[in-house]
């Protein structure tokens, strides 16, 4: 293979990013090409790429950047099925993310640097693919880490955006400490930071200290891919434009993690305990952020929520052992949830409001948002999990990784030992991840119901927007083709690429692993839950608006399904609240102390050293009278003061 076609992948859209940042206040006309056509090109070479690979084949090629005096830096590149299965959602996305804000942001004047920061933060994204050097990755893992906080705050003039931004840096950030330390002590145990190297010192049992090297790790990937309890910063960051929010939501920064242990999952068998702590993240991660969104009322806090418990089954599979369930799960999640990113979009902008009960109250926005309302359907259908979409075949291979894994049969293949996997992680797994299922269709169902079928009700607050009719004609609320096409461009493999389910070898060999073979337990156990979701959710619906049609107050359906856990879990059940008393108070607490010291304490100090020789300097200035009969007198006066006190002394 041509190593030019790979290398250009990440090359072109950084080169676009520094264009468009070089060009965008002088030319700004050139913003637009500059944002979309080299990550479309990027997009063609990685599909182009993949398909010359094949299956089963892997491409290495490296070159050292610079002598460390221990483990060398390289700028290496490895391929395989892994990678360009990656790489080629990563293009589809990121092109349909940057087609779609041309017409999104068309009238912002900040553009063109927005354009930039989305190519900067795809390159990163295909760096940390294609690498092959732990190092290199970093770098890749850093620069996503910097393009979010820009993009989150985008928006700057709004405090909420402003703090998002904050938050999400430092959160990922405070997991990036223990990851670089991981990251070091992986990197010395097997002797080199190129990824096939570690594989194989993995495979050998060369590594010393496994179980702490895959804790570290771990923290990073809490972290990036937003797992509890570092899992904080992503609802917030909805605070950034709506296609923002695709990308890192779908095939970007929160990919990064479950691609990072995906990658490494040879190093984490090796340890029981980390497997199992991964596991019971993964689990507190799923129920929780599926309950969190059965109570939000903000559209797209819904599916920030959808997204943290979806990372969540990823996460589960690979304690689960199963790499290749994380990966289908990872792909098809990736084209479904920008897909429902996208769709918010068109609908907010329809709607004038992130609120979902305000959109109840707005007749014919179905009507309004043709295009956005079907492909929302088809994106809620299949992260539901229902037959024959997306998220159907890759949410039954979770729970089938998980099955087997709590049988004791985790299907690890070439990767490590199936002992390593405890059983105690299948089951956590599983468990958390049927709850999760009937919870996912109970929130996608709400959202669905309450945004686009309920029968409007003038609201009791009267500032509360309230439409009852819909002018037809209206061309201000139109989709743009850039925004519609896009939506149906993601509809097709969140439909399609379900379908390649029922071809259970095709990812095994993309992968080198074994046949995907969805046990008839769990797709009986995973649908009948997702079905008995959809039916809770709709009679609660239904409840709620027998309630408002007899005049009483409107009830959110999520509501009458949390019952006492609707308040907790609509505050995230207080974690934010948690980390503010633990850190950032007391933080806050010795800033403030450390300023009253620097400013009354050692300034103080600064001072009066300084006037100190001054007021010497004037009281000597004081006895220099110039008298010598008074010069004289005051050394008599001295000398029979040291005479007395000789004498009292002895």
């Amino acid at each position: 293979m041509n190593l030019a076609l790979p290398i250009l992948v990440p090359v072109l859209p950084a080169l676009g990013a520094a264009a468009g940042l070089a060009t965008g206040r002088r030319y700004p006309g050139l913003a637009r090409p500059l944002a979309v056509l080299p990550v479309a090109v990027s997009a063609v070479l990685a599909l182009v790429t993949a398909l010359q690979l094949g299956t089963g084949t892997t491409l290495d090629a490296a070159t050292r950047l610079a002598p460390t005096g221990g483990p060398e830096i390289s700028l290496a590149l490895h391929l395989d099925g892994f990678s360009s299965l990656i790489s080629v959602l990563v293009g589809l996305v990121a092109t349909c993310v940057q087609v779609y804000s041309t017409a999104y942001l068309k009238d912002d004047p900040r553009y063109p640097s927005y354009a930039a920061l989305v190519s900067l933060f795809t390159a990163a994204m295909f760096l940390v693919v294609y690498s092959g050097d732990l190092i290199v990755l970093l770098v890749g893992w850093e620069v996503m880490g910097i393009c979010s906080y820009f993009l989150i705050g985008h928006h700057w003039e709004g405090a909420d955006a402003r703090a998002a931004s904050l938050k999400a840096f430092l959160v990922t950030k405070l997991g990036d400490v223990p990851f670089l330390f991981g990251l070091f002590l992986l990197g010395a145990d097997a002797g080199s930071f190129r990824i096939t190297e570690v594989l194989h010192t993995a495979a050998t049992g060369g590594l010393q200290h496994p179980t702490l090297i895959a804790l570290l790790l771990l923290a990073g990937v809490a972290g990036k891919s937003a797992q509890f309890p570092l899992h904080t910063w992503l609802p917030d960051a909805m605070a950034g434009p709506t296609p923002v929010s695709a990308l890192i939501h779908a095939a970007t920064m929160v990919a990064a993690g479950i691609y990072l242990v995906a990658r490494l999952l040879p190093v984490f068998l090796l340890s029981s305990a980390a497997l199992l702590v991964l596991a019971v993240m993964a689990a507190v991660t799923m129920v929780g952020s599926a309950l969190c969104a059965l109570a939000q009322d903000d559209l797209k806090r819904v599916l920030a929520y959808s997204t943290v418990g979806q990372l969540g089954y990823m996460a589960g599979a690979l304690a689960s052992g199963d790499r290749q369930a994380a990966v289908f799960h990872l792909v098809a999640h990736g084209a479904f949830k920008a897909l429902l990113f996208l769709t918010a979009g068109v609908v907010i902008h329809a709607a004038h409001t992130n609120s979902i009960s305000a959109m109840s109250r707005i007749d014919g926005l179905r009507r309004r948002v043709p295009d956005a309302y079907w492909t929302m359907g088809i994106g809620l259908v299949a992260l539901v999990g229902l037959p024959p979409f997306a998220g159907f075949f890759s949410k039954e291979s979770v729970l089938t990784a998980a099955e087997h894994a709590a049988h004791g049969e985790a299907l690890t293949g070439h990767l490590g030992p199936a002992s390593a996997v405890p059983a105690a992680a299948g089951w956590t797994v599983l468990v958390a991840g049927l709850v999760t299922a009937l919870l996912t269709a109970a929130y996608a169902t709400r959202l669905w119901l309450v945004a686009f079928h309920a029968k409007p009700v003038a609201p009791a607050d009267a500032d509360a927007p309230y439409s009852p009719e819909v002018d037809e004609a209206d061309p201000a609320h139109d989709e743009p083709a850039a925004m519609r096409w896009t939506l149906w461009v993601l509809a097709v493999p969140s439909m399609g690429f379900g379908l390649l389910g029922l071809r259970s070898e095709w990812l095994p060999r993309l992968l080198d692993g074994a046949p995907l073979r969805p046990g008839l337990e769990t797709v009986v156990l995973g649908t009948g839950a997702a079905l008995a979701g959809i039916v809770i959710a709709y009679a609660a619906w239904r409840a709620a608006s027998a309630r408002a049609a007899d005049g009483q107050p409107a009830t959110d359906p999520g509501r009458l399904l949390l019952g006492p856990l609707h308040g907790p879990a609509q505050h995230g059940f207080g974690v934010d609240r948690l980390y503010s008393a633990l850190f950032v108070r007391p933080t806050a607490a010795a800033a403030k102390l450390v300023r009253f010291l620097d400013r009354a304490v050692v300034e103080t100090y600064v001072r009066g050293a300084g006037a100190a020789p001054g007021w010497i300097g004037r009281a000597v200035r004081f006895a220099q009278t110039g008298n010598a009969q008074g010069y004289l007198s005051a050394l008599l006066a001295g000398a029979v003061l040291l005479a007395v006190l000789v004498a009292v002394g002895s």
